[in-house]
């Protein structure tokens, strides 16, 4: 109507006042606990690469960091102790992340008995070949090879895939947003409110598959 007003084919605009349709936001791609449990399982801890390649999963499942987070991690930013790491995410924010008990014991056996026979020296937490921080294009293609030998897709698997099955699996178990903000370390909340719309669409489909009379 706008445009036919505009070329002078009608003087009015009767559609002026009606809102325009939103696009509807998609939702991000989650793996499922088995499927996370399978990646988990992919690497060969017996091998110092396998071993980094294992920890690095861990921690990314434990803990959602953005893949440039987990790639710039060093040593003296993991406190095995405590069991958390400060990470330095955008805008040079730092947070704070736990690491979990299960990633704390991969990470823990990894830095003590591994990472030394990778980099002897330097501070990077997972190094790559002459002991530099992998970048994240390789760390990308360590993981679409994992996933394939782990049987996951490999068109549904990236770093950011696994963040967002982080925050899905947390709402699932029923963590509140507050808490998932702080951790993923998003500036607005609402950013981290699409975690609750997988949740509910995961919840009707399982619904859908499972239920006699859905």
């Amino acid at each position: 109507m706008r445009y036919l007003r505009e070329e002078g084919l009608r003087e009015d605009d009767p559609a002026r006042r009606l809102a325009a349709p939103r696009r509807r936001r998609p939702l991000p791609r989650v793996l499922t606990s088995a499927e996370i449990e399978a990646l988990l399982a992919a690497p060969d801890p017996s091998t110092p690469r396998g071993s980094r390649d294992r920890a690095m999963l861990e921690v990314l499942y434990a803990t959602g960091l953005r893949v440039s987070e987990l790639v710039s991690l060093t040593t003296d930013r993991i406190d095995l102790r405590r069991g958390i790491a400060r990470v330095v995410g955008k805008g040079g924010a730092e947070r704070v992340v736990p690491l979990g008990r299960h990633a704390l014991r991969v990470v823990r056996e990894y830095l003590e008995r591994d990472r030394p026979r990778l980099a002897p020296r330097g501070e990077v937490a997972f190094p790559g070949r002459a002991g530099r921080a992998l970048t994240r294009q390789a760390f990308w293609v360590n993981l679409r090879k994992l996933a394939a030998r782990a049987g996951v897709p490999t068109r549904r698997i990236s770093p950011h895939v696994v963040r967002h099955s982080f925050a899905t699996h947390l709402v699932e178990n029923g963590a509140d947003l507050r808490t998932v903000q702080v951790l993923l370390g998003h500036a607005d909340i609402s950013t981290t409110e699409i975690y609750t719309h997988v949740a509910r669409e995961r919840l009707r489909q399982l619904y859908d598959s499972h239920h006699p009379r859905a």
